[in-house]
């Protein structure tokens, strides 16, 4: 069944935001994760409050290659440069129906 991660993005270096974005895709598509929906501009919140200001949707075929993607080392250091860049909130959800 296919898993999402959905996160909450605030960026607050930008410059070395770009470092985390250069490295992403590659270890991304290695755990054969796809990138549904980003916002790159302000997102429009119809109900309730979002905490941050961006938001990213990933597909994963399960939770298992979610769950490899954020644990992969390489991931891992890179996320280094996200931590250092930007605040996040991140879930992992099960789909539905797949």
């Amino acid at each position: 069944m296919s898993a999402y991660i959905i996160a909450q993005i605030r960026i607050t270096d930008p410059d070395e935001y770009q470092i985390y974005l250069k490295g992403f895709m590659p270890i991304f598509e290695r755990h054969n994760g796809a990138l549904l929906a980003t916002s790159a501009k302000d997102i429009d919140v119809i109900e309730g409050d979002w905490a941050l200001d961006r938001v990213v949707l990933m597909q994963f075929p399960d939770t298992a290659h979610a769950r490899a993607w954020f644990n992969d080392p390489d991931y891992t250091a890179l996320a280094r440069h996200r931590h250092a860049s930007a605040q996040a909130n991140l879930v992992l959800v099960e789909g539905i129906g797949d």
